[in-house]
């Protein structure tokens, strides 16, 4: 039996002193399952996804009605069934895109349009987002249109804004048990304007894809939502290894970091207690680096930072370690991630400039807004819902035109949940958070918020470039499915995403 943290605090007030709990008390000493076999943290070697190749490439420049293309990429990837290592000594099956867990790494340049043509070998539907992207809506994955098994979809994306973004499934009501059988990827744009800031480039520069697990005796991964309620799994893992170990030069390293976790938020700090220079956020980099000694991360997020090693001796081992934020389940072992061991020395020519991309400041923004709007996010009647509705394909929260600037106000009453609010789309940016400025490694262009317990947080952004139906939900995935999502619509254009291209059987045509 799992004991939570707010039951063991509860029993410990029961006992009337007799039981003395440490200030910060968070971690339960025992694993999620006594017989898993994760083993000792540290103990495999970190890898990094695979770069996946296009299958052809043309240089025909075009225009796909909002902005010119230089050419495209076609890509490749089945959804198959397939067995690796995650936990020390055991095979584990997941689902992969490309049989892997993360899927392979897409890196374009901007401004080159990309063709990904997803073949679906398993034996359940299949709904593809690659978060992040300013798709038309016939390939943004609305959760309706389904990849079937034994059918394929071609997905056009035009890459028009540089940054760090991900695909992962997104099936109505499935999404949760999906990506945790291990339906997740990186996808990187870039453009000549952030390779001449002469950042730390090629191996130096690293995903880290971190998501939990629970596994059973086995080695097998286990699906728990604890009723409809959030999955938090013993194991974390980075690009599929549980607690790796990275072995680093004495030089400066770029770091894409992705929360992939069904439910499970972090706050990421380094052993040593030194800082991570914040460059990036989900939309890009930011205007000018920052330095912190640690940050939050919410499911969804993606920020960048630069670790400097060459101020440590060879020998030096720095864990980054999870001081976890509030509403997380906490285990013996889910206060830390993954090692770094500095083993060699190296030349090192990157910079970190003082200046990184020009962003829109929010006081720009604000005075721009044309109507304000307030989505409350609850629990009502065991369903999550958004302004106590559910999920409904044909009712749409907002219709803002191409061009309109709105002020979002998203709301959390309870301080028993967190919820990460993703936007279809749109980049905004946080005006404030209870009133209080953002946090400082959260300035930025951001797809995702964390909305924490009790909070009220103001956004505001540009909708565009695109018309169309789009989905705005909860990225605690469990709450996602159980049915913390709603659709808007920019324009007039009303048409389900599912009619406009849809799957098609396979065999599939030579891309």
């Amino acid at each position: 039996m799992t004991i939570k943290r707010r039951e063991l605090l509860k029993y410990a007030a029961i006992a009337g002193g007799l039981l003395v709990l440490p200030a910060g008390f968070q971690r339960i000493a025992h694993a999620k399952d006594p017989e898993s076999p994760a083993g000792n943290p540290f103990t495999l070697p970190f890898r990094v996804p695979p770069v996946l190749q296009p299958v052809r490439s043309d240089n025909t420049s075009g225009s796909n009605g909002l902005q010119d293309f230089e050419g495209t990429d076609y890509y490749e990837i089945a959804i198959t069934k397939a067995r690796t290592q995650i936990i020390p000594g055991k095979s584990t099956e997941i689902w992969g895109y490309g049989g892997i867990f993360p899927g392979p790494t897409i890196k374009q340049k901007r401004d080159r349009q990309s063709v990904v043509r997803y073949i679906n070998k398993l034996d359940v539907p299949m709904v593809i987002h690659l978060h992040g992207m300013a798709a038309l809506p016939e390939y943004d994955g609305w959760a309706h249109d389904a990849v079937e098994p034994g059918y394929y979809k071609d997905f056009i994306y035009p890459n028009n804004r540089p940054a760090t973004i991900w695909y992962h499934d997104h099936a109505l009501h499935k999404t949760a048990p999906n990506v945790n059988m291990g339906l997740a990827g990186m996808y990187i744009v870039y453009d000549e304007y952030e390779q001449n800031l002469n950042l730390p480039s090629g191996e130096y520069d690293v995903p880290l894809v971190i998501h939990d697990k629970i596994f059973d005796s086995k080695g097998q991964i286990v699906y728990d939502d604890e009723g409809q309620k959030s999955l938090f799994g013993d194991v974390i893992t980075v690009n599929g290894v549980a607690w790796p170990r990275m072995e680093v030069a004495r030089r400066k390293y770029r770091f894409r970091v992705l929360n992939a976790s069904v439910s499970r938020s972090y706050r990421l700090k380094l052993s040593t207690g030194d800082e991570f220079i914040m460059i990036g956020t989900d939309a890009g980099l930011r205007s000018a680096p920052v330095a912190v000694d640690s940050f939050r991360i919410s499911m969804a997020e993606r920020y960048e930072f630069i670790l400097d090693f060459s101020k440590y001796p060879i020998g030096t081992k720095i864990v980054l370690e999870n001081e976890s934020p509030d509403n997380n389940e906490d285990y013996e072992k889910t206060d830390r991630i993954m090692r770094f061991d500095v083993v060699r020395d190296a030349e090192d020519t990157s910079e970190i400039p003082s200046t990184l991309r020009y962003v829109t400041p929010v006081s720009q923004l604000i005075p721009q807004a044309v109507r304000t709007r307030e989505f409350r996010y609850e629990r009502t009647g065991g369903q999550w819902v958004v302004n106590g509705n559910t999920w409904n394909r044909y009712e749409s929260d907002a219709n803002p035109q191409v061009g309109d600037v709105e002020i979002w106000t998203l709301y959390t009453n309870s301080g028993g949940w967190f919820h990460p609010i993703h936007v279809h789309l749109i980049d905004c940016q946080i005006i404030d958070r209870n009133e209080q400025p953002p946090f400082v490694y959260e300035e930025g262009w951001k797809d995702v918020i964390y909305v924490g317990g009790n909070e009220s947080v103001r956004v505001v952004g540009k909708f565009g470039p695109h018309t169309g139906r789009y989905m705005t939900h909860c990225h605690n995935l469990v709450h996602e499915d159980h049915d913390m999502m709603r659709a808007i619509q920019i324009g007039n254009n009303s048409t389900d995403p599912a009619l406009v291209a849809p799957p098609k059987p396979l065999p599939a045509p030579p891309l």
